[in-house]
């Protein structure tokens, strides 16, 4: 059967497939759509005022768009302003939200304020590097496409409430790297030929399902391919496995050069590799990436920043914040692979981080030895449960700061209740790349009065210096970093 399969895909003539693998937004077939048939709140990821203000930014004839238009308008909205209008725009948008906060924490604290200015200084927006195809990484779809093919591999627009989603290729979009649009565009090519059918509703059957591309600096790349089994046995789902790392190593798929290839059978719409663990079909288990002179091991599903050269941006931006804590003691919660701990832990006495993800730790840990790292300790497990037992057990010699870099979703409540009702954390660098959300929530705990039945006893914070950080260029999203003090 595999060998057939085999046959089969090299039948095609190469010419077709990389044209159809390199074709440009341009070249791409046109469909134009009635933009009120598409979900307008996916093209942004903002409060209302930010959903004005994108709007404001949609071109003349926006009503009627092609597919790839209007993918583009939803993935990097900012696209059609230079970088520097790009920038003043998040500069801007990053003000309005820190006086938001300012007003808040006016009703909730002792914190006084003239209406309409800032109590602490927002320096200028650190620019990206890098401001096209910056991406490491990205995770593309599969469902019926514009010419209602089930079996296209792209990104969504539309709602499936709506009852409108159209997959549509991303070959157009600025920050997604070529190597990326060329997996996907393969992996394509490998489903349409296979005779099981796309997985796009589970209770409706069908097997295929998302890839994810990895990539780094040197040029590796890993991808991730889900499959549902459904009621395959595991004989039959190997024979699919043995086909697709033929594919890829023997057939037309090898033109990605892929360093490693995973595969992951899951029965839900995300899994992690201690539900269903991720299974080496080909190649090295992990890739390496380096910041600031330091190397990084990446797993399959380990969190690392998107935008390398804007991470290290970052990083840095971060150390300047902290000097005056150096040879303190850095809590690092929400640590990812370490990448934030080991870089500044040159700077400081003993670095502690938690995270949720045990691969993840696991990553941290092979990080420090990996680049001779000694101070640099990690733990496993919600930082919810591990704080309040961890943070009595600190020195607070040389001052103990603590770094957070939560999710979209913010610290859960328990966790902001540790840091603040510990005495010895005199400063707390706050990242978010969405601090008009949960964050926010998460800002006003921070600073708000002493609350006895919140169980918020401790000295309240006060914000005193914030940097806006581009770390997705083209996109209305930046990473802000706050630093609050008491």
């Amino acid at each position: 059967m595999i060998s057939a399969f085999r046959d089969r895909v090299l039948k095609i003539r190469l010419n077709n497939m990389f044209t159809a693998l390199l074709k440009r937004a341009g070249i791409l077939a046109r469909s134009p759509v009635r933009y009120k048939s598409v979900n307008r709140s996916s093209v942004t990821a903002g409060n209302i005022e930010q959903k004005k203000r994108i709007k404001k930014l949609k071109p003349p004839g926006w009503d009627v768009l092609s597919w790839e238009d209007i993918l583009a308008q939803s993935v990097t909205p900012l696209w059609r302003l230079s970088y520097d209008e790009q920038l003043q725009w998040k500069q801007e948008q990053q003000h309005r939200i820190l006086l938001q906060m300012t007003n808040q924490l006016v009703q909730d604290s002792s914190f006084t304020s003239n209406k309409g200015e800032l109590t602490f200084p927002l320096l200028p927006i650190v620019p990206s590097p890098v401001r096209d195809g910056y991406r490491n990484k990205s995770t593309f779809s599969v469902n019926i496409g514009v010419d209602g093919n089930p079996k296209t591999v792209g990104l969504y627009t539309g709602t499936g409430k709506g009852r409108n989603i159209v997959c549509v290729h991303g070959d157009h979009l600025l920050n997604i790297p070529s190597k990326h649009k060329l997996v996907g565009r393969c992996y394509e090519e490998f489903i349409r030929f296979s005779p099981l059918k796309p997985c796009i509703l589970f209770h409706d059957g069908g097997h295929w399902r998302e890839i994810t591309v990895r990539t780094n600096s040197a040029g590796n790349t890993l991808a991730i391919v889900y499959f549902h089994p459904q009621n395959l046995t595991p004989e039959e789902v190997g024979v699919q496995k043995a086909a697709l790392v033929d594919y890829f190593t023997n057939g037309p798929g090898t033109v990605c050069q892929l360093d490693s290839l995973y595969f992951q059978e899951s029965t839900m719409t995300r899994c992690s590799h201690e539900d269903s663990p991720y299974q080496l079909l080909y190649g090295e288990p992990c890739i390496y990436e380096e910041i600031l002179g330091m190397k990084f091991r990446i797993s399959a599903d380990s969190f690392f920043q998107v935008n390398r050269s804007a991470a290290e941006a970052l990083y840095k931006t971060i150390a300047d914040l902290n000097k005056t804590c150096e040879e303190g003691t850095l809590l690092d919660v929400c640590c990812g692979t370490g990448t934030i701990g080991i870089s500044l832990s040159t700077r400081m006495k003993k670095v502690i981080g938690i995270e949720l993800l045990q691969q993840a730790v696991e990553d941290a840990k092979y990080n420090a030895a990996f680049n001779g790292i000694q101070n640099c300790e990690f733990l496993s497990g919600k930082a919810e449960a591990v704080l309040p037992d961890l943070i009595p057990t600190l020195c607070a010699n040389g001052g103990l700061t603590a770094i957070v870099n939560p999710s979209r979703a913010g610290l859960h409540y328990r966790v902001i209740r540790a840091l603040r009702n510990n005495s010895v954390i005199r400063r707390l660098i706050y990242i978010s790349c969405k601090p008009e959300g949960e964050a926010m929530r998460n800002f006003r705990e921070l600073c708000r009065k002493p609350d006895w039945q919140r169980k918020l006893t401790g000295e309240a914070f006060m914000p005193t210096v914030a940097v806006p950080v581009d770390m997705f260029p083209h996109t209305p999203h930046c990473e802000l970093v706050l630093v609050f003090e008491r």
